[in-house]
């Protein structure tokens, strides 16, 4: 550990006491995908009283700056909505809005992100750039705020050298980071799909045709896309996670089923070519029974990839920070992560922070009673300084 890294623990642990707070405010009070107007306006406030400049842009997200001598510019990104999510736990800082909770730990993203900006404000002198803060509305909700970001300038004047993120991980413990170079996440799809036949008696099934029946091929043929015609060496899920029929009952066949899933890759051109194939399969099956079937398929996130030179680079630099045995290496995941299109653009590295410690941090994202071990702010915070002062020291 040398001079400048012990500097900046010394900084995140001075500042443990201000993300703390910005973390328990804005899990107290969250707000939904692109909804995020309090949250906003307290991180325009919290940034003002560092003397940060910043500006609005996407509708709820913010852009600010952090410049020293002239250099290349580096992004840091912390996304900021909550999920729809009545929360379980009784603590202090508990959401105070019915049915939103910050359920994937956006709060500790943009509060981690809101310390390292002060660290980086007393450090700027050091810099030899300029450190640019994306603080992104609605990652949860397609399109995915990153696509305004972008569209609204978080990528231009100038572009960026490198863009870094992090994300809560509930199996490692408080104080560790996870990797892992090349391509870590999948793309994500939303799949809407109505097979449609003609209702009836249910005990004269001759005189109708069943769209429950064709349903059940429907998806089994679906399945088998994945099964046998995916190369196996290619990760491939497809879920069907809702299936509705529009009434019927016990003794009455339905006029059609309706099927809500996703299906996800980490490879574009097979994403593209599985969209051809999951409709003529679908269509064909449909009409050989007698029915319809028509299917919407809404275009999600592209697949998540770290930088190999970035990322190796940055795992070194976590070493030098936190320790040896506390940075380890992380398998590919089927989950998705709007993050995803700031990685087609720029080297990029999405990098996982540790948050499981006593009393809190074992639950999983998503889940009613998720929470951190708060300790977790101070090597969130700190990190994200420690890399952009490396990267522009």
């Amino acid at each position: 550990m040398n001079e400048r890294s012990t500097r900046v623990r010394a900084l995140a642990q001075e500042g443990a006491e201000a993300t703390l707070a910005d973390r328990r405010h804005l899990h107290a009070n969250p707000e939904l995908s692109f909804e995020e107007h309090e949250t906003v306006a307290y991180v325009e406030r919290r940034l003002t009283e560092s003397g940060i400049p910043h500006r609005r842009v996407a509708g709820t997200g913010l852009i600010a700056e952090i410049s020293g001598a002239a250099g290349p510019t580096i992004a840091l990104r912390a996304d900021m909505d909550a999920l729809p999510i009545q929360e379980a736990n009784e603590v202090a800082y508990r959401s105070r809005t019915d049915g939103v909770m910050h359920a994937c730990g956006h709060d500790v993203h943009t509060a981690s992100l809101l310390g390292a900006a002060r660290i980086l404000q007393q450090s700027r002198k050091q810099l030899r750039g300029t450190v640019r803060l994306l603080f992104q509305p609605g990652e949860e909700k397609l399109p995915g705020g990153a696509t305004l970001m972008i569209r609204d300038g978080a990528l231009v004047s100038p572009t960026p050298a490198a863009i870094f993120g992090q994300h809560v991980h509930p199996p490692l413990a408080a104080g560790s980071v996870g990797f892992r170079s090349g391509i870590y996440m999948a793309s994500t799809d939303e799949l809407y799909l109505t097979v449609r036949g003609r209702g009836g008696h249910g005990a004269m099934p001759h005189q109708s045709v069943d769209p429950i029946v064709i349903t059940a091929q429907v998806i089994t043929a679906l399945q088998q896309l994945v099964s046998r015609e995916t190369d196996p060496t290619l990760p491939v899920v497809l879920t069907f996670g809702r299936v509705e029929s529009e009434g019927g009952a016990t003794n009455v066949i339905p006029n059609a089923v309706h099927l809500e899933g996703t299906l996800r890759t980490l490879d574009e051109d097979w994403r593209k070519e599985l969209h051809l194939r999951l409709r003529r399969t679908a269509e064909g099956i449909a009409a050989a029974l007698g029915g319809t079937a028509e299917l919407r398929i809404e275009h999600g996130y592209p697949f998540l990839k770290n930088d190999e030179a970035l990322t190796l680079w940055a795992r070194d630099r976590a070493r030098e920070l936190l320790g040896e045995e506390r940075v380890v290496d992380l398998p590919i995941r089927m989950t998705g992560e709007d993050f995803a299109f700031y990685s087609h653009h720029l080297p990029a590295c999405f990098y996982r922070l540790g948050v499981n410690g006593p009393p809190h941090g074992g639950s999983p994202v998503h889940t009613d009673t998720f929470d951190i071990d708060e300790a977790c702010l101070e090597t969130g915070s700190g990190l994200l300084a420690w890399l952009a002062l490396q990267r522009l020291g």
